[in-house]
């Protein structure tokens, strides 16, 4: 099966017009045109590649599928136009990034700034979801995970380690006793669908008859109730250090050891067809110089 880029142009241009009409005015070409060279590609590839609808086209297992490589060429394509256009060029494009909610929020939207400074032409997509997110499907180019990659075709680019800690805000610090344990606290946790995560098992493990005072599936709104003094957090020590959440947040860490297997790890993890595209090697360098500030 011999694919040619032409071709797989237009496969991609329909998906992200979502119709064959709206890619045909995209690419200013004849929709019958359009048609017959996607009929032309299907029967190439063997098997259907969209399922036509009155409203649009989507996508078949066979174009999902294809459509990773498809994007990946597409990004190629363009470095290397890029380069051919301009001896001397920055890179430029959007880089997809996926991480845990805290991590999104706490270091890499801030990051997102500096990168922009030195690099305007560069668009940061942040995905913030508790889920892993499938690089080799394409739905990230880089991804912050809290386990390392066991799949071959995903480079592990670099990682930082964190023992996690206890933290509550000043006003409820000032209403605790003295040397207070974990049972003296009120625990904001991870509700449902999200209960079964780590931090919330091994607090359940701790404390006997565990009950959460405030629970939610949404980071930020966890964080919003420990600032307001619902109780407390378990958090990574490294964002206290590195965000200045005593000053930023009003949070306080509390002297209370969670054991020594309380540690979290965050993995720097991209595909390996990404790796060495410029734009993605650029952020994956904002990150790493981030990762060194962590250690």
């Amino acid at each position: 099966m011999n694919l040619r880029w032409d071709d797989l142009k237009l496969f991609l241009a329909v998906h992200e017009q979502g119709s064959l009409s709206g890619a045909a005015r995209e690419l200013k070409l004849g929709q019958p045109t359009l048609s017959r060279r996607i009929a032309e590609l299907e029967e190439a590839v063997g098997e259907a590649l969209f399922v036509r609808q009155s409203q649009g086209v989507l996508l078949t297992a066979a174009g999902q599928k294809l459509l990773p490589a498809a994007q990946s060429m597409a990004e190629w394509a363009n470095e290397a136009e890029l380069r051919v256009k301009k001896q001397t060029y920055l890179p430029e494009g959007k880089v997809r990034i996926a991480a845990p909610p805290g991590i999104a929020y706490e270091v890499v939207a801030p990051l997102a700034a500096k990168i922009r400074q030195q690099y305007p032409k560069i668009q940061i997509g942040v995905l913030s979801a508790v889920e892993v997110l499938n690089l080799g499907r394409g739905e990230a180019d880089l991804s912050l995970r809290s386990e390392k990659p066991t799949d071959s075709d995903l480079v592990c680019v670099d990682e930082v380690s964190s023992p996690m800690r206890v933290f509550v805000s000043k006003m409820y610090a000032a209403n605790l006793p003295p040397h207070p344990g974990l049972a003296d606290l009120d625990w904001i946790c991870w509700a449902a669908p999200y209960d079964e995560l780590r931090s919330n098992q091994e607090l359940s493990a701790a404390i006997p008859n565990f009950k959460p005072a405030f629970a939610s599936d949404d980071y930020i709104v966890q964080l919003a109730a420990c600032k307001a003094g619902v109780g407390a957090m378990v958090l990574p020590q490294v964002l206290h250090h590195y965000a200045g959440l005593n000053e930023l947040h009003k949070l306080q860490e509390l002297d209370i050891d969670l054991g020594p297997n309380a540690t979290g790890s965050l993995y720097l993890v991209c595909h390996k067809r990404h790796h060495r595209l410029p734009k993605v090697q650029l952020v994956m360098d904002f990150i790493s110089k981030e990762f060194a500030g962590l250690r």
